[in-house]
């Protein structure tokens, strides 16, 4: 059974930091790319930053450049997301996803699978 576990997420202040992981089980994450997605209410989801499988090609939206860092573990399955100088846009929910190939997208239909999410809730 393939799973995707984020975990990481939690409450901070503007300017604060928070790491989340992604652990996977299940499958293959080497060959895999990862994304990191995120849904406020009442927003469409967005792609916030891809990795690609060896973790030598990175995309960052514009909104988080600068500011969050992606980087992959795969001997351990996992996938970090480092926030840091949060924003209280950045409340949301985070996801991670991987699909099925060695290159990203910033497309969340093109990913086969996703975690449940981890909230980040970031105070004024």
């Amino acid at each position: 059974q393939v799973q995707l576990v984020e975990s990481g997420g939690g409450l901070a202040q503007a300017g604060g930091s928070l790491r989340l992981s992604c652990a996977a089980s299940g499958l293959t994450f080497s060959n895999r790319a990862v994304g990191w997605f995120r849904q406020a209410p009442g927003r469409e989801r967005e792609v916030v930053v891809t990795i690609n499988w060896s973790g030598g090609g990175t995309y960052y939206a514009d909104s988080v450049k600068g500011r969050f860092t992606i980087s992959r573990d795969n001997a351990k399955n996992t996938v970090y997301l480092q926030m840091n100088l949060l924003k209280p846009e950045d409340t949301a929910v985070y996801y991670c996803a991987a699909r099925a190939h060695v290159d990203a997208s910033s497309n969340p239909d093109e990913y086969d699978y996703w975690g449940q999410g981890t909230q980040v809730t970031v105070s004024s």
